[in-house]
């Protein structure tokens, strides 16, 4: 089952509370997205995550120092204008991202995106590819040129898992493809 969350920080996602609920783990100023989970703030956080065919997307705003992380698991769903917006959905956990950025009133072009997952980290497993990886970037482009979020990198696609992190102090994203922990 997916992980979701349900965390005390105000700049948390709160999922529908029929999804399991499992926060983040925090320890010392570092925060660390499971698949679903998001997060936004200002307070010199390290935000990491570790990616398969998952996607993150990082933000950051150079001079007013705040930013943050999503990291999804599908492209999008369907849904009804009253359901509770999911995180493990591209298109609903930007969404929840910008919904943050507004309440800064700070504008979304002025935000430096960059883009990491979509692998396909079992290339060799199956006869039946439902190319989840290529169909999650595919979708973050769609939202970052929506929201003219200013796309400033990208690692995207191959077999290689990642670990991301984004320093909330500085803005600097650290990559590490491959297994182990996030930089």
């Amino acid at each position: 089952m997916w992980d979701s969350c349900r965390c005390s920080l105000p700049s948390m996602l709160e999922l529908d509370s029929n999804l399991p609920q499992k926060p983040s783990t925090r320890t010392r100023g570092n925060v660390y997205l499971l698949p679903g989970q998001w997060y936004f703030g200002h307070k010199g956080e390290l935000v990491r995550t570790l990616l398969g065919s998952c996607v993150a997307v990082t933000l950051w705003h150079p001079t007013r120092k705040v930013g943050g992380m999503c990291h999804f698991l599908l492209p999008e769903r369907r849904r009804t204008p009253s359901t509770v917006l999911d995180g493990r959905y591209g298109d609903e956990a930007v969404d929840l991202l910008v919904r943050e950025i507004q309440k800064t009133g700070i504008k979304t072009d002025e935000f430096e995106a960059q883009l990491y997952g979509g692998a396909d980290t079992m290339p060799e497993e199956s006869s039946v590819k439902f190319n989840v990886g290529e169909r999650n970037v595919e979708k973050a482009w769609a939202l970052i040129d929506q929201h003219r979020f200013q796309l400033m990198a990208v690692d995207v696609g191959g077999t290689d898992p990642r670990s991301v992190s984004l320093d909330l102090i500085t803005g600097a994203v650290a990559l590490r493809r491959g297994g182990g922990s996030a930089p």
